[in-house]
């Protein structure tokens, strides 16, 4: 998949970030208080898939629905998420 230009920005941006502090100020900058419980809670589901925690399980105990489980589940197949 080719990225886009506006896609490379934000991975040099990120990149060049250097402390937790200037990390927290970027992301309560760009993100609204909903996408950031939304993003640390895709983090989590990822961690329970490669505990082996069933999806159901997983839905169930974080109140999200089975597709955003599965779409993590394939992510994982896909070779994703090595470093989580």
């Amino acid at each position: 998949m080719a990225r886009n230009r506006q896609l490379d920005e934000l991975i040099d941006l990120l990149l060049k970030i250097k402390t937790k502090a200037e990390m927290e100020n970027f992301l309560l900058g760009i993100f609204t208080p909903k996408e950031l419980e939304e993003i640390p809670a895709r983090l989590r589901i990822v961690k329970m898939l490669k505990k082996g925690i069933s999806q159901h399980e997983i839905a169930e105990s974080l109140k999200v629905g089975i597709a955003t489980v599965t779409r993590g589940s394939k992510e994982i197949q896909k070779g994703r998420f090595k470093v989580v």
